[in-house]
């Protein structure tokens, strides 16, 4: 017998976000065992207007009765109501990439309608999908999830080729995220600006639609610090044209102020680069200080101590290199990643 689950998302599936892929990803590794009903529940989220409200409810409402619903959490967080009706008719998965409420830039009483309003969806379901072991913590202590209802299942990584780095006397920096105030952009560029003198280049890959403001506000700072010449800004790129940044590089680094996995980090250590990163959210499990040198989110002076010792000094480079070329070895496949999602669909089936 075929197994039949709906897996229901925000927008579009084809989205560029860590997220997403992650999304997309499990979808194609259960396909193999499972008969996926996807569907989209529209736009707005995690903050729909009434009208983008009703839409999602009307969808969700359409899906067949008595199959297990998984729904993205950034849909599901904003709709309470629809995860109580859905509860009631079939059984309802949660898949939280990490908690609403802790997005950077949202006021008080925003980030506190996004944690009622999640608490009272997971509250509905009858299983919660976690990536990282961090999150699962946080789910049980904030959010009344208890640990029977939640699977974790941290992304997969792809194994990349080591990177080569550059031969030409300026160190290559990478950083892969979406432009939003989360990933901490701002404080990359003027940790940045104060070591202007040191012979670095900057490539920002990530998608530039999400949130127009953050993106205004890096180009502004960019030219403020006079950096032009030496900060990319490419958007969105091909997974083809993305591993070939990843081999020419030779430091990741990212400055989000939460994550609740970092799949670019983990994408980082695949392809064996040092790291510099922060200690928000789960990023303290995923990169090891052998691998990587992590500071306190929203650290300016921190983040350029670190940016500053590591390019200037190649063989702390090196080592970190080595180590994260070990910690590669552990990091999990999207087959497994998939395994664990299916046990726990199981159990509900």
């Amino acid at each position: 017998m075929v197994n039949r689950i709906a897996f229901a998302v925000p927008g579009d599936l084809a989205t560029p976000t860590g997220g997403y892929a992650y999304d997309r990803r499990i979808i194609a590794e259960l396909r193999f065992r499972w008969q996926i009903g996807v569907v989209s529940v529209g736009d707005g989220f995690p903050q729909p207007s009434a009208e983008q409200r009703a839409v999602a409810l009307a969808r969700l409402e359409a899906l067949p009765e008595g199959i297990p619903v998984v729904v993205d959490g950034l849909a599901l967080g904003a709709l309470p109501e629809a995860a109580q009706k859905i509860a009631r008719r079939a059984p309802l998965v949660a898949l939280v990439h990490h908690p609403l409420a802790l997005e950077t830039g949202l006021s008080s009483d925003d980030a506190l309608e996004l944690f009622e309003s999640e608490r009272k969806a997971l509250a509905a379901a009858r299983s919660v999908i976690v990536t990282s072991q961090a999150t699962a913590k946080r789910l049980n202590a904030d959010y009344d999830v208890s640990p029977d209802r939640i699977t974790v299942a941290p992304p997969g990584t792809d194994r990349g080729a080591p990177a080569k780095g550059s031969a030409d006397g300026t160190l290559r920096l990478l950083s892969v995220a979406a432009v939003v105030p989360r990933k901490g952009f701002d404080v990359l560029i003027a940790a940045l600006a104060s070591i202007s003198a040191l012979p670095w280049r900057l490539t920002i890959v990530g998608d530039l639609t999400r949130a127009p403001g953050a993106v205004a506000k890096l180009e502004a700072d960019i030219a403020r610090y006079s950096l032009a010449g030496r900060v990319d800004l490419l958007g969105a790129v091909s997974p083809q044209r993305l591993d070939a940044l990843y081999q020419s590089a030779d430091l990741f680094v990212l400055a989000s102020h939460f994550e609740g996995y970092g799949m670019a980090y983990a994408e980082a250590l695949a392809h064996g680069l040092p790291i510099i990163g922060t200690s928000g959210g789960a990023t303290v499990d995923t990169v090891p200080l052998t691998a990587g040198v992590l500071v306190e989110p929203g650290n300016v002076n921190a983040l350029t101590r670190a940016l500053r010792i590591l390019i200037e000094d190649e063989g702390e480079r090196r080592r970190l290199a080595r180590g994260a070329r070990a910690a590669a070895a552990d990091l999990p496949t999207w087959e497994s990643t998939a395994r664990i999602v299916a046990s726990a669909l199981e159990r509900l089936a």
